[in-house]
């Protein structure tokens, strides 16, 4: 073995010029998205160890628009080579995130290339020399908005229909704006870019740094997607009541129920999750019981007014802040989260007092984790029954379907932000 060989695994390489650091650790991140599927949240603690937290964050940019973006980048990369590239060839990989630089980022043009080079050593460095010339001589631009995957695309247009994946491309596009959920009724006038949605709720342009926005160390607000806090909304008043908020982690749901005068006991399997919900509790200063425990296993010592089964899920509605689901998720995934949904609610049956209220919610925006899983669910429990969501309760411009069931897609609230993709609905436990 040749002693002078580096490490494969080595962070840098002496010679490389400033930043390439910083683009190995987004083409590590990229690959563990495509190759292994892994979230990119998870990824990115691997990817994009011993970089400073700017440097870090600036990979996981780069990592976010090569994915939004990769559609419509592999398609100027194939008309721009003549033999086409395969689709797991580091060439293809590189010129991904270096494009995204040039085209999403605006980032310098000789920091792209230079930085891009040494990623390919050994390969075509002079195949990717030129097509980022190309880019850059003949001004190639992105699309107004970003292609969805096909496959998803496809999926979508079955469900949806064809007008969904334009509002879902439209969606996918923009930064999101930051919804704040509050514990009582912000003042508006304090906030003078914000708009309310909803009670209890602001909304900001993208571009605010939490932590600097006014009462964050008072704790009287959490971020918190519109559509995400719909499902405790539902739930009403607490009136001391109590509440199972299952996968309650990172606490959103827990805090709103809590603050709406519920005694919730909120149950989450990660303790990594539940550290963050404790940390938000005590921000906050809002009280929960917090346990940790499968749901598979898991079981409380006695049954409770309402249940909030925000269930696990293949988290497509929230496409628009995670680009990189829409890579990882595939049919057989959905199925797997459907099976084990079903498998909750069959538990969470078991729980809730006579006569008292299931919320069922996923941020997915698949049919058979939403719609179809409550219509097997009610033909398999007959004695359950559904209570319609009503449009009063729901902020405006969001109405329930025919069934009394809520589900946001991507053209609701468009004008103000847009949302992300949810299913609710409100079940009722026979007497």
């Amino acid at each position: 073995m040749n002693d002078q060989r580096r490490p494969r695994n080595r962070r840098h390489t002496e010679g490389d010029p400033p930043g390439t650091g910083t683009r190995r650790a987004a083409l590590r991140l990229v690959d563990a998205i495509l190759r292994r599927g892994d979230p990119l949240e998870i990824a990115s603690h691997a990817a994009t160890q011993g970089l400073s937290p700017a440097d870090r964050a600036f990979a996981i940019a780069i990592a976010s628009e090569s994915l939004r973006w990769m559609t419509d980048i592999d398609a100027m990369i194939d008309d721009a080579t003549p033999q086409q590239l395969p689709e797991d060839v580091k060439s293809r990989a590189v010129l991904r995130i270096a494009l995204a630089q040039l085209l999403s980022l605006n980032s310098p043009a000789h920091a792209v290339v230079s930085t891009a080079l040494p990623l390919v050593a050994g390969g075509p460095r002079r195949l990717v020399h030129a097509l980022l010339s190309r880019a850059q001589k003949e001004e190639w631009r992105l699309p107004p908005t970003a292609s969805l995957p096909e496959s998803v695309a496809e999926r979508w247009s079955e469900q949806w229909g064809d007008d969904m994946i334009a509002s879902a491309e439209a969606a996918w596009s923009s930064a999101p704006p930051i919804d704040l959920s509050f514990a009582a009724e912000p003042q508006i006038e304090g906030w003078p870019d914000a708009q309310s949605l909803a009670p209890l709720h602001l909304r900001l342009p993208r571009g605010h740094a939490v932590e600097s926005l006014p009462g964050f160390e008072e704790g009287g607000w959490w971020v918190q997607d519109l559509a995400a806090s719909l499902a405790a909304r539902l739930l009403g008043k607490g009136d001391g009541r109590t509440v199972l908020d299952l996968c309650a982690a990172p606490g959103g749901k827990t805090m709103q129920l809590a603050a709406a005068g519920w005694h919730v006991t909120a149950v989450d399997a990660s303790a990594k999750r539940l550290e963050r919900l404790a940390d938000n509790l005590a921000r906050t200063g809002l009280q929960a019981d917090v346990k940790k425990g499968d749901l598979l296993h898991w079981q409380p010592k006695e049954q409770a007014d309402a249940i909030l089964l925000d269930a696990p899920c293949s988290a497509t509605g929230i496409f628009r802040r995670h680009p990189d689901v829409l890579h990882r998720v595939e049919g057989r995934n959905i199925a797997e989260m459907a099976d084990l949904q079903a498998r909750l609610l069959n538990r969470a049956t078991k729980w809730v007092k006579p006569g008292g209220t299931l919320i069922y919610a996923t941020c997915s925006l698949e049919r058979a984790e939403g719609e179809e899983q409550i219509e097997t669910f009610l033909y398999e429990h007959p004695q359950w029954t559904l209570s319609p969501i009503r449009a009063d309760e729901l902020p405006a411009g969001i109405t329930p379907d025919e069934q009394g069931q809520l589900r946001t897609l991507p053209h609701m609230l468009a004008e103000q932000g847009g949302m992300d993709g949810f299913f609710i609905a409100r079940l009722i436990a026979p007497n």
